[in-house]
């Protein structure tokens, strides 16, 4: 079904990918900083699914035309900078309206983390350049003298989220442990928040530069 030798290219490839930083991890981290593990684990889901769902569109084609069409390309790669740009947004917003409280107890976000995995999710499949990587890196390792090439082309688009996904892991426990020593100052929570909220408008600046 699949050539061996292909396989093992594919996963060592993939792997580095997903261990050197990139906008997806900055992502993971702003929102592990943000709300915690568990926010962070959400969010790994998000991009795994968003994955699942870019690897469905090359399949029928549908990410083609986005190579294929400028007008296309841009229309989506505007939407998910202005996806990105809102978020951070409405996390330094809300920051700006909290008020600190030394005697608080100490707490992870000073708001509530919403829909995070949905938020992962259409942060992913609104970005074009992933979309293009499905479709320019993964037929690499396809070998039309097998199985239908595009039967390959999904497995290999539902195995790379399943190899990212626990790596995002490590980045999440890492992130969570650095962020524990903020998170027990009063008023660190504030400050991670506006911190992430800066993250996400840079990530929304990278995706359109």
């Amino acid at each position: 079904m699949l050539n061996p030798e292909s396989l093992v290219s594919f996963v060592i490839a993939s792997t580095i990918i997903a261990v050197a930083p990139g906008p997806s991890n900055a992502f993971l981290m702003a929102q592990t900083f943000t709300h915690g593990r568990v926010a962070g684990m959400k969010s790994a889901l998000g991009f795994a699914v968003g994955g699942v769902i870019h690897t469905i569109f090359a399949v029928v084609g549908l990410s083609a035309i986005l190579k294929a069409s400028e007008t296309a390309y841009n229309a989506v790669l505007y939407l998910g900078a202005a996806y990105l740009a809102f978020l951070g947004i409405t996390t330094i917003r809300e920051t700006l309206k909290a008020r600190i409280d030394c005697e608080d107890k100490p707490h992870v976000s000073t708001k509530k983390p919403g829909n995070v995995f949905l938020q992962a999710m259409m942060t992913e499949v609104l970005n074009p350049k992933v979309a293009l990587f499905f479709i320019a890196f993964i037929p690499q390792f396809v070998d039309p003298s097998l199985s239908p090439p595009t039967l390959q082309l999904a497995i290999f688009g539902l195995l790379y989220p399943i190899l990212a996904f626990p790596i995002d892991c490590a980045y999440i426990y890492g992130g969570d442990k650095i962020a524990g020593y903020f998170r027990r100052h009063p008023s660190a929570p504030i400050w991670i928040d506006r911190t992430s909220g800066i993250i996400f408008i840079a990530l929304a600046v990278n995706l359109i530069i």
